[in-house]
C-alpha cells in the first residue's frame, strides 16, 4: 500500500482500491498508524493549489504535521503538503546565512519559511502567499513555532497577495521560488528584487534531458547583463515518467 501520513492523517495513494465501505479494513489501518482520519488526494489544481480529497473514514482533515523540528498546522481538504520535499526544506534553511533578508514566493503554509526561521539566523523572512487559506495556516504556524516571539521581532513578515508584485517591495539577499508550474513567469520580478551576489532557489519541473540546460537558460535570458553563477542543480524527485522536479541555486551579480 502506497501511502503518507501527515501528522495524525493517513493519505492513500489516488489510484488505491480502498473504498469508503471497507469500513473494517480502515478501522484497522486507523489502529495500525495511529492516525484519526484516513484520505485520499485524487488532484492538486490551480493557481491556489488546492486539494481535491475524499475522506474515507474519519471527522477531520486538520493536524499538525512534525518535521525538522517546526511543526505545521494545515487542512488538508483546503491545503497541499508535499511530503516528499523534506530534505530540500531542511537544505535550505541549512544554507541561510546570519543576517539575510529571504523572500519566500510561494510561502504556502510556511513550508520553506518556518524552517527557515527556526533553524538559520536569518534577520527577516517576507514570506508572501496568495492563498488565504494557506495565509491563515502560515499565521498559526508562525505562532505555532513561537517565531516572532523567540527572536523579540517580527522575523517573519507574512503578505497576503500575489507574488510578483509583492517582491518589488523588497530586496533580498535570497529568494525562495519553491512552485513548479509556470514558475518561470514569476523570474523577472524575482532576479530584479535580488541583490548584487544574492541566490536564487528556482523550481521548475523539466524533462530528464532538459534539466541542465532549459532552466538556467531561462535564468539567463531574464537576468540579462547580470552574471549567473550555478551552483548546484539539484533533483528533488520524480514529478512524471521522464519529468523531474529539480531546483536550480543560482548566484547573480
Amino acid at each position: 500500500m502506497k501511502y503518507k501520513k501527515i501528522g495524525k492523517i493517513l493519505i492513500l495513494d489516488k489510484n488505491s482500491p480502498t473504498r469508503k465501505e471497507d469500513k473494517e479494513y480502515l478501522e484497522s489501518l486507523l489502529r495500525k498508524y495511529n492516525v484519526e482520519s484516513i484520505v485520499k488526494v485524487e488532484s492538486i489544481s490551480g493557481q491556489m493549489r488546492e486539494p481535491n480529497l475524499e475522506v474515507l473514514i474519519g471527522n477531520t482533515t486538520e493536524t499538525i504535521h512534525k518535521e525538522n523540528g517546526c511543526y505545521f498546522k494545515l487542512d488538508l481538504s483546503k491545503v497541499m503538503w508535499a511530503k516528499g520535499n523534506n530534505n530540500e526544506r531542511l537544505r535550505i534553511a541549512k544554507f541561510v546565512g546570519e543576517g539575510e533578508v529571504v523572500c519566500d514566493m510561494f510561502a504556502g503554509i510556511g513550508y520553506f519559511t518556518i524552517p527557515i526561521a527556526v533553524l538559520s539566523k536569518a534577520q527577516e523572512i517576507n514570506a508572501i502567499e496568495i492563498n488565504p487559506n494557506s495565509y491563515k495556516y502560515l499565521l498559526e504556524n508562525i505562532k505555532l513555532n513561537k517565531i516572532n516571539s523567540k527572536a523579540g521581532y517580527m522575523r517573519v513578515n507574512p503578505i497576503l497577495g500575489d507574488c510578483a508584485n509583492e517582491i518589488q517591495n523588497f530586496k533580498a539577499d535570497r529568494i525562495i521560488m519553491g512552485y513548479v508550474k509556470t514558475t518561470h513567469h514569476y523570474l523577472k520580478p524575482a532576479i530584479n528584487s535580488l541583490k548584487k551576489g544574492g541566490i536564487l532557489h528556482y523550481h521548475e519541473t523539466v524533462p530528464e534531458k532538459l534539466i541542465n540546460t532549459r532552466p538556467v537558460e531561462r535564468i539567463k535570458e531574464i537576468a540579462g547583463c547580470r552574471e549567473v553563477t550555478v551552483l548546484n542543480i539539484v533533483k528533488i524527485k520524480k514529478y512524471s515518467p521522464g519529468v523531474w522536479h529539480i531546483v536550480v541555486d543560482a548566484k547573480i551579480d
